[in-house]
């Protein structure tokens, strides 16, 4: 046992930020078992991929069995989790074909490295074969073991909290290692990565820029007031939303999935928002922009995105075309020709 003034933590009692288990030297353990449930339902509900022969997405969580805690001794901060998963996914073809399909993970754990994570993809019984199972197998194999990534990231940045006591100066071992950001000037071309922090972790996340663009058969005044009335919101999202079209005015639409705020508005012309997926870490938006150019009787509309977490730019396009450009133009007849 080393003596006072030797330096070993268990004595530093003077120092401590409060009066029990000093730098929680003595083992604690946290059970997130609970919290990585609901965690990783919500980060692979919605996983998409999309090829010239169609789309593919997970639309439900059907197993999820298993574990997760967070220990910490002498200041060492140890994970543990094991989890037996298994999923739903549908393929919709471009013709309109739809397919189902199962998903298993039986080795989600802290003893594998993600690249061993076995992930399992395959087609209901009497599904006839589709090359939708092939895109799911490659793209959607490396986008859920990507998104279980994620789900091990979380465990690792929003239960360590409070896990290492601070001392008398406010600041903790982890707080110390992190290195401080800098700032990022340079312009990003549409597909580039950057780094934008997390909000509430203050942790790097890969972010990249894209653009959209599509044809509607309406007005730029009808298409404007499209994203920006309730009532109409409603409409095409087949469900309730809660849309304030004013700048600085919150909008929530698909069952809270989506959400954000309008920050500048150009009648007739332009829309730019902060907007988020539900499943992106806490408090991280990207930013929308939409254009509105009348073209000959049709309105070109031009959207771009920038601060999507590179692993989420997929499932944004698709959101998109989906949820928004096919939905509007399934529900209002402004069908036109595609770009």
């Amino acid at each position: 046992m080393a003596k006072w003034g030797e330096g070993d933590p268990r004595w530093i009692v003077e120092e401590r930020a409060d009066a029990t288990n000093v730098n929680n030297w003595h083992w604690t353990e946290r059970d997130v078992t609970s919290w990585s449930s609901d965690k990783l339902k919500e980060l692979l509900i919605g996983v998409c991929v999309v090829s010239k022969e169609g789309s593919c997405e997970i639309v439900e969580v059907s197993k999820l069995e298993g574990e997760a805690s967070i220990n910490n001794r002498k200041g060492k901060l140890i994970y543990f989790y094991e989890w037996d998963v298994k999923a739903k996914w549908t393929g919709t073809s471009t013709t309109g074909i739809v397919y189902k399909g199962n998903i298993e993970i039986p080795n989600l754990s802290d003893e594998n490295d993600m690249d061993d994570i076995d992930v399992s993809v395959s087609l209901c019984k009497d599904e006839p074969d589709t090359p939708l199972l092939t895109l799911m197998k490659k793209d959607g194999v490396n986008k859920i073991r990507t998104v279980l990534g994620g789900y091990v990231g979380y465990l690792k940045t929003e239960f360590t909290q409070g896990m290492i006591l601070p001392t008398t100066n406010g600041m903790n071992k982890q707080q110390q290692q992190t290195p401080q950001s800098k700032g990022n000037t340079q312009n990003l071309q549409p597909g580039a990565v950057s780094s934008t922090p997390s909000p509430s972790t203050g942790i790097k996340i890969p972010t990249c820029k894209f653009c959209l663009k599509e044809t509607f058969l309406t007005s730029p005044e009808e298409l404007y007031r499209v994203f920006l009335n309730e009532e109409m919101v409603q409409a095409f999202t087949h469900g309730p939303a809660m849309v304030n079209g004013d700048k600085g005015g919150k909008f929530r639409l698909l069952d809270g999935n989506v959400c954000g705020e309008f920050k500048e508005l150009v009648p007739d012309e332009k829309i730019v928002m902060k907007w988020r997926f539900k499943t992106w870490p806490s408090e991280h938006y990207a930013t929308i922009t939409i254009y509105l150019v009348e073209r000959g009787g049709e309105t070109e509309l031009k959207l771009e995105c920038t601060g999507v977490p590179v692993n989420e730019e997929d499932r944004t396009k698709a959101g998109w075309q989906r949820y928004y450009f096919d939905a509007i133009k399934q529900t209002f007849g402004y069908g036109a020709r595609l770009y």
